[in-house]
Formats: C-alpha cells, sequence, structure tokens
C-alpha cells in the first residue's frame, strides 16, 4: 500500500507496517490498484476451473481439518463455503477493540491481493468496501491458537454474511442491519470464498502491526528516561563512549549508545570529573547493551511481520502462474511467534534497569539525594510508596514475558497438532508494553524531581533539556506529598502519542 494519511493504494506485495496503521487508526481509504485486481482474477480462474473438472483440492472440492479425506459434491460447494465461516465462529471473551478489527481486516485484505488465497473478485471487494464504509464486525478475543486466526476471521465473515453483531456509526446493530445502515450487501460466496476468509493469520500480524509502531516511540522515550536519569545520577558517560564499545560490537549496542550521546549533546555530564564514580551500577553502565539486544529483537520482530504482510499464507495456495493450487503449511507462524517472544524477554531485561535505576535515584545511599525524592524532610512520603508500583510493574512484565507459544494441545482429531499461540504471544506483549510505558513515566518523573533536587536543570544537554521540559509540562515537581497515580497516567498517556524533537 502506497498513500497519504487519508487513502492508501493496495500494490502486490508492498504493504507497510504504517499502512495498516493509518486503516486502523486513521480511517485511512483503501484503493485497489489495477495489477491487484488483475491478480485476483488471474488466481480466481485456477480456482473456478479446478471446481469445474473436480480436481482434489482442499477446502474448494474437499472438506477442512479432519475432513480433508471428505470429497464434495458439485452441488454442495457454494453451500459448503457458507458454512465455513458459520462452522469456524466460536470465539469467546471480551471483543476486539475496533482499531484492531479495522487492522485484522486491512491485514486480510492485503493478504487476498498478495495473489494466493483464489478468492472471487466480489467478495475481495465486498471486503475492501466494509473497511472503506466503517463497517466493523464484533469480534470475539478468544479462540484461536495461531494455526490461522480461524475464530475470529469467521466473526468476520459471518458479520459479512449478515450473521452476528457489528459496529457501525458507533452502534452494536445486528449484523444484517449494521450492513444495511453502511449501504452494504451481504456476501455473495462462490466456491473457495468462505474458506478463504478464514485461513490466514491476520489477526496476529494486525495486532503486531500495532505494536511494532508503538514500541518504536515508546523505545525512544526510554532511552530519553535513560538520559535523564543519567544526568540527576550524575552517571559516567564512559559506559556510552564508542572506542569501548566497538571493541565488543555486541547487536544494537552502538546505536543505542549513539543515540544516548545524541540526547547528552551538550550535557555537562561530558566535562572531566563530571561523574560521581568511575563505575556506576549495571543498570546505568549496561543500557548500551541491555537496550542495544532490545533493538535488535524489534528489529527482528518488524522484519518477520513485514514477511507476512507481504505475503500469501493460505493454504492451499493458488499459483496463478503455474495454474496449480497446492496444499502446504505457510500458515505456520514459528519463527514469526518466537521473534516476538524473544522481544518480549528483551523487554523484561529492558524493565528490570528501568526499575532498578528508578529505585536507586530515589536511594541517598546511592544517588546522594534526599530519600525518597522529597525536598520536604522525612516526615513526607515523597517517592518512597511508588516503588511499590514500580515493583508490581516489573514483576508483571517478568510474568508476561515467559514462553507460551509451545504447541497446544493436538485438535481437529490429531490431524492439527502443532500450532504457535500466536495471538496469545501477540496479546502479551501487548500487556507488557502498557506496562513498560508506565515504566519509563515513572522513571522520567523521578528524574525529573532528581534533577531538581541536584539543581542540575541548567546544565542538561539538549535533548534531555527537551525531555525535562516535556515532563515538567505535564506533571508538576513534588513538594508536599499528592496522590502521583494521576501524574503517572498523565505523562504515559502523553508520551504515548508525542515525538520530541532533540
Amino acid at each position: 500500500m502506497t498513500g497519504s494519511a487519508q487513502t492508501v493504494t493496495l500494490q502486490p506485495s508492498s504493504v507497510t507496517i504504517a499502512d495498516i496503521v493509518a486503516v486502523a487508526r486513521h480511517d485511512a481509504r483503501i484503493e485497489v490498484s489495477p495489477a491487484v485486481e488483475q491478480g485476483i482474477i488471474a488466481a480466481r480462474a485456477v480456482v473456478d476451473r479446478y471446481a469445474a473438472q473436480d480436481i482434489p483440492a482442499y477446502g474448494l472440492t474437499t472438506g477442512l481439518g479432519a475432513g480433508a479425506d471428505t470429497r464434495l459434491a458439485a452441488d454442495d460447494l457454494v453451500a459448503f463455503q457458507i458454512r465455513v465461516p458459520q462452522a469456524r465462529a466460536v470465539g469467546v471473551g471480551e471483543p476486539l477493540s475496533r482499531e484492531i478489527v479495522r487492522a485484522m481486516m486491512a491485514v486480510r485484505a492485503a493478504g487476498m491481493a498478495a495473489g494466493g488465497s483464489g478468492v472471487s473478485p466480489r467478495v475481495f471487494k465486498s471486503l475492501i468496501d466494509a473497511i472503506n464504509a466503517g463497517f466493523h464486525p464484533v469480534v470475539p478475543a478468544l479462540g484461536s491458537i495461531g494455526a490461522a486466526d480461524l475464530a475470529p476471521l469467521a466473526q468476520m465473515g459471518t458479520a459479512l454474511l449478515g450473521i452476528g453483531t457489528a459496529e457501525f456509526g458507533g452502534k452494536v446493530l445486528p449484523a444484517d442491519e449494521a450492513l444495511s445502515a453502511a449501504g452494504l450487501l451481504p456476501l455473495e460466496l462462490g466456491p473457495k470464498d468462505g474458506h478463504a476468509l478464514v485461513v490466514a493469520n491476520s489477526l496476529s500480524v494486525a495486532q503486531a502491526c500495532l505494536l511494532v509502531y508503538d514500541l518504536k516511540r515508546l523505545f525512544d522515550w526510554s532511552l530519553r528516561a535513560v538520559a535523564l536519569n543519567f544526568e540527576a545520577f550524575r552517571a559516567n558517560v564512559t559506559a556510552l563512549d564508542d572506542r569501548a564499545l566497538a571493541v565488543r560490537p555486541a547487536f544494537g549496542q552502538r546505536g543505542v549508545a549513539e543515540r544516548l550521546r545524541t540526547i547528552l549533546s551538550g550535557s555537562s555530564l561530558f566535562a572531566d570529573g563530571a561523574a560521581r564514580r568511575l563505575q556506576d551500577p549495571l543498570s546505568y553502565r549496561c543500557v548500551p547493551q541491555v537496550w542495544g539486544a532490545m533493538s535488535h529483537a524489534m528489529a527482528e520482530a518488524e522484519e518477520a511481520t513485514s514477511i507476512e504482510l507481504n505475503s500469501s499464507s493460505d493454504n492451499p495456495v493458488v499459483l496463478a502462474s503455474e495454474g496449480l493450487i497446492l496444499s502446504h503449511a505457510n500458515f505456520d507462524l514459528t519463527a514469526f511467534v518466537l521473534s516476538w517472544e524473544r522481544l518480549g524477554q528483551a523487554m523484561a531485561h529492558c524493565a528490570a534497569g528501568t526499575a532498578y535505576r528508578t529505585m536507586k535515584i530515589m536511594s541517598p545511599g546511592m544517588s546522594d539525594l534526599p530519600r525518597f525524592l522529597t525536598p520536604m524532610g522525612q516526615n513526607r512520603t515523597g517517592f518512597a510508596t511508588v516503588q511499590k508500583t514500580v515493583s508490581a510493574l516489573e514483576s508483571d512484565i517478568r510474568h508476561l514475558a515467559a514462553p507460551c507459544s509451545l504447541t497446544p494441545i493436538p485438535v481437529a482429531d490429531g490431524v492439527e497438532d502443532q500450532a504457535s499461540m500466536a495471538p496469545r504471544v501477540l496479546a502479551k506483549t501487548a500487556d507488557i508494553i502498557s506496562r513498560l510505558r508506565y515504566l519509563v513515566a515513572i522513571e522520567l518523573v523521578a528524574s525529573a524531581q532528581a534533577v531538581d533536587l541536584r539543581g542540575v536543570s541548567g546544565e542538561l544537554g539538549r535533548g534531555t533539556n527537551a525531555t525535562y521540559g516535556f515532563v515538567r509540562q505535564h506533571v508538576a515537581a513534588l513538594t508536599e506529598d499528592r496522590a502521583q497515580g494521576p501524574d503517572f497516567m498523565r505523562l504515559a498517556n502523553a508520551i504515548d502519542g508525542a515525538v520530541l524533537e532533540d
């Protein structure tokens, strides 16, 4: 896809994460290029030939799952496809958010545009029209094990058929009423169409697109929090010296150190004798290494997501140029999921470092600042109880970082005996990011308070000065004790939507 924030144009194998975010969060319209339309038509011609000649093809002339050994009668091909989404609409739990549903629909459209689904042109167009009209099926969050997100996509499919419920114009309505209000007609399915709607990992990839976008912004804010803490702690910046890091250029560490040096540029920390210690605690000294590992994991997860966005994971896949329909297992997301599991563990290491630095800046034995950063004396609480919030958040993140992608129990009479648990991996990653954002906000507030108490606000680097100013725009310095939870939440919300210039 390419285009402005208002319109993205679907091109073969050119989808970006930003395109999906634009559709999901900014209601960008999707236009379809002639090349995509031609690819859809060419693949559909292969499907029509297989159906007319009754050639065995999974999900077209045979049943699905354990029913792959069951041949379908010619007069049952269409009825079977209508049953496919209904029989798989087995999700439970709270509904997915509007933005995730829109992202899922856009990802499924992108997968169809890759040319391997064999979906009929009218069904493809109906999906695009639904996205552009703002028709959003109500989709329960639970029920997929990541061997194609069958249940969530089936809920999407049934709503497009006029069954179930959907949101339109801010109201949840019976799906047929929502279709009518949106000026849409229920889907008319042909052979393979019902299967084409559900046989993809669109929920998992949609979640990944939104998380990549969010995490990139949070990553830079986490480095800003590190840098502001360095200023307040009077940390030794030799830990950021590229000459030392080049001796062992581990993944990402030199890039992270370079970014921190840029944020700190102009700081008095670079003056001789500015550091209070020859060697700081590891949560300060190891930032390039730990955050470097996270940057490397982020890049891998983003690459894995881009591969899925620009590929056809449909099984079977239609190879229009060969005139073939082939069974395979490209829906398996093991490599994709392992990259996200690794990223979760990398975030857990960063969360620990953030928590440890936040605790240390409050400790007079470590920071040479008043205990718990209160200027009012020890008959005040200051930031003392904040340590409990920090501890709780870090503990949650550590728990969520534990792998959950190991193969679940076999299903489909034992035929489907491996799966990636991709939706759950992405869901827990979202939970990690939300908690890490709070930890970063707390470190920012505590570091700004420590800068004030240290009296170095006039000696900050260009980037840290901008960061300090942003924090103070949203959170006042702490004098008398007050409720700080609202401060942290306000700043967390602010950094979620802000990109700060150095």
